[in-house]
């Protein structure tokens, strides 16, 4: 990887950007502490919500960290799908004793207001989900001081980000746990998606940035393996989330392990956008109805979720989860960092071990 990003933080260890109060400033600093790369997520914040972040969490670590923003969508045009997805949630409304969320709450999640404060207060490292930031963005943010990363998901969409002007792609495969940052996500597209270590060979084949490898991450021997794929570092979302630092609701760290979710799922239920959760009574119900509409669909469930988690209620909450949320660790971050260092260095040597036996 480039110097740019490698200088920043010494082991090859990125927490992924948590959105919806997960990715807060403890868990960040925890981990850049440790060695890692800690993140924030902008993602449903205001512009002024990102920055009291950032400066709290500058006052927990003096470690490089990076902010996390989502790429605006295009807009939805068939209100009439919307409308009847709003009609089959009625009950689930009534259930929690709550209205539904306004659909027309905002489409562009304050983007160019955070973009503004970033340029203005610049952070080491800015990555960007959903879509690709113009040219002129990247290199505002390069002259700024600030490493950019964008999402690919595809090598087509990796070869945009380089062609864009970033400075490294994170090549998220299928496995990965919460939304899949498809630049362009369409429905004749679902069930279409690539495993990491498949799509990092694609990738590291079409272009020539550094790559950070994400999706079902969950041990060090495993960041091994992407290293060894040609990936300069892993970048970890689902492992995290248990930990004491996050900011996840404590059902949602139970249900991680609980053998009641025995499964994952991609599903459009929660939010109008593929995003893979632990499947529960809502995902089964509503799953095949929810229409492709981000983030019209994530405003209009916003109470629901909101409801369902102060009731402590598992069956009605987005359980974002990584496939490989069964080996969840309810460790300190920091420590966690330390293991997954560990468990890498020892894949390392056995490694080398067995080409010295060859």
């Amino acid at each position: 990887m480039s110097s740019a990003l490698t200088d920043l933080f010494p082991l090859p260890i990125v927490q992924a950007p948590m959105a919806g109060g997960v990715s807060v400033p403890p868990l960040a600093a925890a981990v850049s502490e440790a060695g890692g790369l800690g993140f924030l997520a902008a993602g449903y914040k205001t512009a002024d919500g990102m920055y009291q972040e950032i400066k709290r969490l500058r006052g927990l670590t003096g470690r490089p960290f990076g902010v996390n923003l989502f790429v605006p969508q295009p807009e939805f045009a068939e209100t009439g799908s919307l409308e009847l997805y709003a009609h089959q949630l009625a009950g689930e409304a009534g259930w929690y004793e709550t209205g539904l969320g306004d659909p027309d709450s905002g489409r562009d999640d304050g983007y160019d207001a955070k973009l503004a404060v970033l340029l203005d207060d610049p952070v080491p490292v800015a990555s960007f989900h959903f879509g690709v930031p113009s040219p002129e963005a990247l290199a505002a943010l390069r002259r700024a001081g600030t490493v950019t990363l964008v999402s690919a998901t595809t090598a087509e969409e990796a070869l945009a980000v380089e062609r864009a002007g970033a400075d490294a792609v994170i090549v998220q495969g299928v496995e990965a746990g919460g939304h899949q940052g498809t630049h362009r996500d369409l429905p004749e597209n679902d069930g279409a998606g690539i495993g990491l270590l498949a799509l990092l060979a694609q990738v590291r084949e079409t272009v020539r940035l550094p790559l950070v490898a994400a999706g079902g991450i969950m041990r060090g021997s495993q960041i091994a393996a992407v290293l060894a794929a040609g990936a300069s570092a892993a970048q970890l979302g689902t492992a995290f989330l248990a930990t004491p630092e996050s900011g996840a609701a404590p059902a949602h760290k139970q249900a991680l392990t609980n053998p009641l979710f025995t499964r994952t799922e991609l599903t459009r239920a929660f939010s109008g956008r593929l995003a893979r959760s632990l499947v529960n009574r809502f995902v089964r119900e509503h799953g095949p109805y929810a229409p492709a509409a981000y983030p019209e669909v994530h405003h209009l469930t916003a109470p629901l979720r909101k409801a369902a988690a102060k009731a402590d209620d598992p069956q009605g909450m987005a359980l974002w989860a990584g496939q490989g949320h069964r080996m969840a660790r309810d460790l300190p971050a920091g420590r966690l960092v330390e293991v997954l260092a560990d468990e890498l260095a020892a894949a390392r040597t056995a490694l080398s071990y067995y080409e010295e036996e060859r």
